[in-house]
């Protein structure tokens, strides 16, 4: 079974320096048919103005992921680590038993794309942690998020997987599937075909009961992350 959720149909918020779309319920925005997804719990596809941020605020016991599409992150934690995040890189923060942190757009001209996801943990109150990868620009699936570190991927607290697909226009990619997990795909650019149904940017698609995922890029390229959940 697939369900497909339209970019349209996202919640969102602005608060000027801020303009985010929300695939599952997220502050303000509260919608009971879209609570999460197996253990992901937020999509938000978030666009900072030069200069905006998040000031330093509080996290415990979730899987923090960001994914950059345009612009960089300046990120600072109370665990010590002061990074920035160009394009195409993965964050994995894992707030564990507690953790505070800033995200700016560094830039005084240039707009900061990316998204963030946020993934229930499988485990609590253990120690913070931070990690930071880019995974090339490899045709089809790259493993970036694994519980076991498979393939140098990012750790992360839960049975799940996150792949980063890209495909040429007129390209498919398969992912063994098993009938017992659920998948997850987010479309960030292009068209993709799964299942019968056609993505379009910003829509998502929650995925069950199938054994092998083929996903086909239509006319454009395409670039994807792709969840395998408990």
């Amino acid at each position: 079974m697939i369900s497909i959720r339209r970019s349209q149909d996202r919640g969102g918020a602005n608060f000027g320096w801020l303009d985010s779309k929300h695939s599952f319920s997220f502050g303000s925005y509260y919608d009971p048919r879209h609570m999460g997804f197996s253990a992901l719990r937020v999509i938000n596809d978030d666009q900072v103005a030069p200069g905006g941020g998040f000031a330093t605020h509080g996290h415990s016991n979730m899987e923090i992921i960001s994914y950059v599409l345009e612009g960089e992150i300046a990120h600072k934690d109370s665990e010590g680590n002061v990074a920035t995040l160009p394009p195409g890189e993965f964050q994995l923060m894992s707030a564990g038993s507690g953790i505070r942190h800033s995200e700016f757009n560094p830039s005084a001209s240039k707009p900061l794309h990316f998204l963030q996801i946020w993934i229930e943990p499988n485990v609590v109150d253990k120690a913070p942690g931070y990690q930071q990868k880019a995974f090339g620009r490899e045709q089809g699936l790259t493993l970036a998020v694994s519980p076991d570190g498979e393939a140098g991927s990012l750790v992360i607290k839960q049975d799940a997987r996150l792949y980063q697909l890209l495909l040429d226009a007129d390209t498919t990619a398969e992912l063994p599937a098993s009938t017992a997990r659920k998948y997850y795909v987010h479309l960030i650019s292009g068209e993709l075909a799964i299942e019968g149904e056609t993505l379009e940017p910003g829509d998502g698609a929650k995925i069950e009961g199938i054994g092998n995922l083929l996903m086909v890029a239509q006319q454009q390229a395409v670039k994807a992350l792709v969840f395998d959940l408990p």
